[in-house]
């Protein structure tokens, strides 16, 4: 039995979890560089603010002018969601991140009421981690994930629904459009149309012949789960990674390759860390850099992949980085974006134990590397660094509404006065 439980407009509620002047008020949250609409509160729905609405035409209209807006902070995002998951974990015996703000549970055998435990879970976790979430219940996962969506469209304040028993799918799969249906795209929906299927009910009745010749395998999957036959089970670990990416849009055009190098050296080393996390290798590597489309600057865009020996280390990402951008930099443009791309990965475990043609000491930039992260673990991101990004980097993005990193940053951290 899954559970699915989900928070309400999660990178809103970060920031009213720290702030309590931002509540009940709307609110949103801006994507990179404050460009759109990313987030927002019910109180900002209410007032027709929709998602990927551009915040530099929306904060114009007279009728917008109450709304509250912040800078994506996906530093204090990120830790509230690892909250989120230490308090689950200490409920249930399984829990599996779907998204930085869904989680699936496992109820497997847990004696009880389900509504009541997930009742109580909820509770937990708006009184911890001071997240307010829904819960969605199911013999499935696209079952549980559907319950959630139903969930946080009813307004009654429960915030739990159990869809485990076939009787109280039959209520509900009537109202439910297919295009709320998780595994379920805008093509396929347009082939079940054509066959007068428009809700859940008429395609869970589709014979499964039917549903082969008309759909992929992922919506014959799809049909499967929401009849109750479990396809997609729980995973111990996470999925293998094809790549990892660090890419971003600069706050101000870059001229002068000094800024560029940065911009790609900071793009590398950031990419090191997730390919650490996950305690993998890169063996190859993608740089690319682009002028703007949208605007009247002279236009170029250029990238260069190539293979690399197999590495975690910042230093050889960052040198081999530097390197592919050198390459490409072209005098007399305003550079809107770069990233890096790293492909071709590896468990550690899946490389030979040493190579005698390693430009490093494998076992040196292991403990460099783990010793890094430590500190930077332990006292912030950037707190040790190589000296290539002690620059200013005016050039990042722009945020100019950012609130504090209330939770990983110790000169952030709330004083409390009686």
């Amino acid at each position: 039995m899954f559970a699915l439980i989900d928070g309400n407009s999660f990178y809103c509620s970060c920031e009213r979890a720290f702030d309590p002047t931002l509540r009940d008020k709307p609110l949103v949250v801006l994507s990179n560089n404050d460009g759109c609409v990313i987030a927002r509160t019910q109180e900002a729905k209410e007032l027709g603010l929709k998602m990927g609405d551009p915040w530099h035409i929306a904060s114009k209209k007279p009728e917008l002018k109450s709304v509250l807006w912040k800078s994506s902070n996906y530093v204090l995002y990120g830790d509230m969601s690892r909250r989120v998951f230490d308090v689950l974990s200490s409920m249930v015996p399984r829990v599996e991140p779907y998204s930085i703000d869904e989680m699936f549970m496992d109820y497997t055998g847990l004696e009880g009421d389900m509504t009541e435990r997930s009742v109580a879970i909820r509770a937990a976790v708006r009184q911890i981690a001071k997240i307010p979430t829904c819960v969605g219940i199911g013999p499935t996962k696209t079952i549980a994930k559907l319950a959630n969506k139903l969930a946080k469209a009813d307004r009654s304040g429960v915030g739990v629904l159990d869809l485990s028993t076939a009787e109280a799918r039959r209520e509900f799969y009537p109202c439910v459009e297919l295009g709320d249906v998780w595994g379920l795209g805008r093509a396929s929906v347009a082939k079940l149309a054509k066959l007068g299927i428009d809700n859940v009910a008429s395609f869970v009745s589709m014979e499964p012949d039917l549903v082969r010749e008309t759909l992929t395998v992922t919506g014959q999957r799809t049909h499967a789960e929401l009849r109750g036959v479990q396809c997609f089970t729980f995973t111990d670990a996470p999925s293998s990674r094809k790549s990892i990416a660090c890419t971003r849009s600069f706050g101000r055009a870059i001229t002068s390759f000094d800024d560029m190098r940065e911009a790609v050296a900071t793009y590398a080393a950031r990419a090191a860390e997730k390919l650490r996390r996950f305690g993998m290798k890169a063996g190859a590597m993608q740089v690319f850099m682009r002028t703007n489309e949208f605007n009247d600057d002279p236009k170029y865009s250029n990238s260069v992949t190539f293979e690399i020996e197999p590495s975690a280390d910042s230093f050889a990402l960052i040198g081999a980085a530097t390197r592919a951008a050198r390459s490409m930099w072209r005098e007399g443009f305003r550079y809107f974006k770069a990233g890096v791309i790293l492909i071709d990965l590896y468990q550690a475990a899946e490389l030979p134990v040493g190579d005698l043609f390693a430009s490093r000491d494998p076992e040196k930039s292991k403990a460099l590397m783990t010793a890094l992260d430590a500190i930077n673990g332990r006292f912030g991101r950037g707190a040790a660094r190589p000296s290539i990004l002690a620059g200013r980097a005016d050039w990042s993005m722009r945020r100019g509404n950012l609130s504090p990193c209330y939770t990983t940053r110790i000169d952030d951290l709330l004083t409390v006065r009686s």
